[in-house]
């Protein structure tokens, strides 16, 4: 059975373009980059190559985003079809940019049927003709092109200090130690059904469990199978759960001791055989795994194992090109395991996961043999001086300069994300210094959740929240706001 593409770009994780924040840009008219003579090229792109004179779509509901080059004004329109639509009907010419707009099919139960979208700029015609599935089309051929509702999809939960801890020292004999003694290094206890279920039962339906590979590989990359039968367990009481579960590779990267997976091309050809085996076994593992399961390629990964390297670097520096053929080895891997792994939904980061505008503007979308399975995740703990304990600097008050702060990344994140035509959402956020007082950290839940609703995506609060000894939410209201 092919696995169902759960996250309709109307979601999850969901539309990165939102196309909001394309045009509050595109139609500004002072833009100074804005034609004002009759167009003298139009083109239409779609991940930066022109479309063609056709589109191919499955039977399923499914959104994608195009490029529109054009140096005049221009229009769009589709032909008679009430189940194929475009985001904006027209937009304005530039010199030297493009502007987006979303092409919107919905699901189809019935034969296959075709129409088309017609973009015209003043004696300039392009017509494309949109073909689609229908359901007598063979079934290899009808796994749907986009990304699941946002009726599905609510908020997330990271499963944090779990799998993803790496004790170290003296003291630890990692020959000595179980999976579960591994998982309890930092102070949590092993994770059990009754620990997942209550997360679910909260409302959260998407969590994430990172973990780290890196003590439970052998010298030629082979993953302890004990370990692999651990994380296994996991992931099947979240999945038992109904939820949604993210895997990653944790503190394989980052300012860790346990970090070999480092955004730098004189290590990369040595790491990238290591990764991609790495996640050739995790892959062939959750193999026949159904749509609920998605991969994240890592975490966090930075371009030198020390702190310092959490400020990106400057534009074209090669940390930036490893990521990218980091990223690409990990969907090559994925998809060559077949089965459910040939379509399922996989997740890149930028540069240590963050929204700064060049990490973001480094960012691509690796080769696919099935468009449309690709998102990107960020993480963002802003205003950093607010959700984190900063000493002297910290912010104790969430006021209007917390929500601009938060506004521009937004911007940035959306406005990058539908650049690339991709889906975006927020891997990791949240206020987690509790020291500050809990009627300023609800005022900061409740921003994001309408955030996140504006923006029609979602959010997977770094752990907290409650304590998983006792199941109790100790911080109920926090994640009443979040949900309200």
């Amino acid at each position: 059975m092919k696995l169902k593409n759960i996250f309709n770009t109307a979601l999850l994780f969901v539309t990165a373009l939102t196309i909001l924040s394309c045009t509050d840009v595109e139609n500004e008219p002072s833009y100074t980059g804005r034609s004002s003579g009759p167009a003298t090229k139009l083109n239409v792109k779609r991940d930066s190559v022109d479309v063609g004179d056709a589109l191919q779509f499955s039977m399923g509901s499914s959104s994608i985003i195009l490029g529109v080059e054009c140096d005049g004004d221009w229009t769009a329109e589709v032909s008679g079809a009430d189940w194929a639509d475009v985001s904006n009907h027209a937009g304005y010419g530039f010199l030297d940019r493009w502007s987006f707009l979303r092409l919107t099919i919905q699901k189809n139960e019935g034969e296959a049927r075709s129409t088309t979208l017609t973009f015209k700029s003043g004696s300039m015609t392009k017509t494309i003709t949109i073909n689609q599935r229908g359901t007598g089309t063979d079934a290899g051929d009808s796994f749907p092109s986009s990304f699941a509702t946002l009726e599905d999809l609510k908020l997330g939960y990271n499963l944090g200090n779990t799998l993803d801890s790496w004790p170290v020292g003296s003291w630890w004999d990692p020959t000595t130690k179980s999976p579960t003694d591994w998982e309890q290094g930092w102070g949590q206890p092993i994770t059990t059904p009754e620990i997942i279920n209550a997360i679910a039962a909260k409302g959260f339906n998407i969590i994430r469990v990172p973990v780290t590979w890196g003590p439970h590989m052998d010298a030629d990359g082979n993953v302890d199978a004990a370990w692999m039968a651990r994380v296994k367990e996991v992931v099947d009481m979240v999945l038992a759960a109904n939820c949604y579960c993210i895997v990653n590779v944790m503190h394989d990267t980052g300012a860790s001791e346990t970090a070999w997976l480092i955004a730098d091309m004189d290590i990369y050809p040595t790491a990238s055989v290591k990764y991609k085996k790495l996640w050739t076994q995790i892959a062939n593992t959750f193999r026949d795994y159904g749509d609920h399961l998605l991969f994240e390629c890592f975490n966090e990964i930075l371009y030198c194992n020390n702190n310092n390297g959490w400020t990106a670097p400057a534009a074209g520096n090669g940390c930036y090109e490893a990521i990218r053929r980091y990223h690409q080895d990990f969907v090559d891997a994925v998809r060559a395991t077949g089965g459910n792994n040939e379509y399922r939904n996989l997740i890149i980061n930028p540069y240590s996961s963050t929204s700064t505008q060049t990490a973001l503007d480094e960012m691509a979308v690796p080769t696919d043999v099935h468009p449309n399975h690709i998102m990107m995740s960020i993480h963002s703990y802003d205003p950093y001086n607010f959700c984190n304990d900063n000493g002297e600097w910290s912010i104790l008050v969430f006021d209007q300069s917390c929500r601009d702060e938060i506004d521009a990344v937004f911007t940035r994140v959306f406005k990058r994300a539908g650049e690339l035509g991709i889906p975006a959402f927020f891997g990791e956020f949240g206020a987690i210094d509790g020291k500050k007082e809990p009627g300023e950290r609800i005022k900061y839940a409740k921003y994001l959740k309408e955030k996140f609703t504006q923006y029609q995506t979602t959010g997977l609060w770094w752990m907290g929240l409650i304590d998983r000894n006792t199941l109790e939410w100790n911080e109920s209201e926090v994640v009443d706001a979040l949900f309200q």
